[in-house]
């Protein structure tokens, strides 16, 4: 169900290799970046915290715009 709600329904497939780099994107994201309330909102590929001293939050588009991480980077 997630890969249809918070993928599919926002975007126009037009063939299946754009079907394909669509999907590969999104498992990406959802393995590395997408937090899961079953482990206590980390991804599954857990990420350590990062101090303030670390630089400015930045955001960082995935799945094609569709969903953004944030992590911070020295300036």
């Amino acid at each position: 169900g997630s890969v249809r709600r918070e993928c599919l329904e926002h975007v126009i497939v037009l063939n299946a290799a754009g079907l394909r780099t669509i999907l590969k994107s999104y498992l990406a994201y959802y393995t590395n970046t997408r937090t899961h309330l079953s482990l206590d909102k980390d991804s599954p590929q857990s990420r350590p915290v990062r101090s303030l001293d670390d630089g400015p939050v930045m955001g960082i588009s995935e799945v094609g715009g569709l969903h953004h991480r944030y992590e911070r980077r020295a300036a």
